[in-house]
This record gives structure tokens, sequence and C-alpha cells, in this order.
């Protein structure tokens, strides 16, 4: 048999040719897929996610700023204006009005006209019934310090007055107060806007 002629712009290839070409063929394929599986993700790194919500929740808590100590408001009280920058921690807190002394918001004793602390309330100069709401506080107080280091028992006591608060019913409460070991006085005031 006589070779035919090629067709002009056609040449044959050679086996090795035919496999060169299907090698790259299949090399261009791999790469190609392999660009793409790098643009998915195939699973979710979770300890990047956690650095990345703690970092936030620590931002958050450091920008919000609110006061630990709660102020009902009420015509009965109306504590001094002060132009203080510190800003109230959470103790306990003795709230005097005109007609009530309470214990963290709750009653405890009921004054009389005029803020004068009922006689068979009195024991020289400690409130009784505030003297047994204290002596609860700080034993909590002390029961969760033992098994918490990170609340350690201050010794700290925040009283929010009435402005009015006559000078010997305001003796009389830190004196029940320093007789529970509550000796640093804390007075909540209303800022000054300046």
């Amino acid at each position: 048999m006589a070779a035919t002629p090629a067709k002009p712009g056609h040449h044959e290839l050679s086996e090795d040719d035919i496999q060169r070409m299907r090698f790259r063929k299949a090399m261009a394929r791999k790469k190609r897929k392999e660009r793409e599986a790098e643009g998915e993700i195939k699973e979710l790194n979770i300890t990047a996610m956690m650095d990345m919500m703690t970092i936030i929740l620590v931002f958050l808590i450091k920008s919000y700023s609110a006061s630990s100590v709660t102020v009902t408001a009420s015509e009965d009280i109306r504590p001094p204006v002060s132009t203080t920058r510190l800003t109230p921690k959470d103790t306990v807190a003795i709230t005097v009005t005109p007609r009530f002394i309470l214990v963290n918001d709750k009653k405890k004793l009921e004054l009389l006209p005029g803020m004068k602390v009922p006689e068979q309330a009195m024991a020289g100069k400690l409130i009784g019934p505030l003297d047994e709401a204290l002596k609860k506080e700080v034993e909590k107080i002390k029961y969760i310090a033992e098994r918490n280091p990170a609340a350690p028992f201050l010794k700290e006591v925040s009283v929010i007055g009435d402005k009015r608060i006559p000078y010997d019913l305001l003796s009389a409460v830190l004196y029940t107060a320093g007789q529970n070991e509550l000796e640093n006085f804390r007075f909540v005031v209303i800022a000054k806007d300046d």
C-alpha cells in the first residue's frame, strides 16, 4: 500500500506527543481544581472565631460603664449633689429615706416623723433592726469570700441617703454599720453636671 500524502496544515502526531498532550491537559485540569479548592472553606476554624469573640466581649465589657448601685427614684429620697468622678462599687447598700431604713432595697425599719428612730429599736447608738440585717449581709459576703478569692470581703458599705438626714440618724446608721465590720463608708451622691 502506498502512503497517502498528508493534507496541508496537518501533520501526524507521534504516540509520545499524544501522551505529552494528555499529561499537560491532566496537569492543567489538576491545577485548575486546586485553585478552585483553595477558594472554598472546607471546615470552620473555631479557635480563631473564639479568639475574635473573646476580644469583642472584652471590648464591650470595658466600654460598657454602668453603676452597680441602684437608687430607686422616688420623692422620698433626694441624694446630695457632688462633683465626684468615682464610680460606685457593688457593696452592701443602706438606704435612708425620710420614712424608712432599707438594706439592699428591703425595708428594715420604719422611721417616725422628723426622721427619728423609734426608741424600742435603739440600743444606745445601735439601731436593732439594721444591726440584724447587716449581720446577715456580712455573713453572706464572708461565706462567698471564703469560697471565691476573686470576691474578697472589703468591709465596704454604700450609704444612699436623703440630703435632709439629721446628723444623729446618720451617725447611728454609721455606728451600726461599723459594729458589723463595715468600716469603709461610701456615700452615694448625684453627679453634678459641668
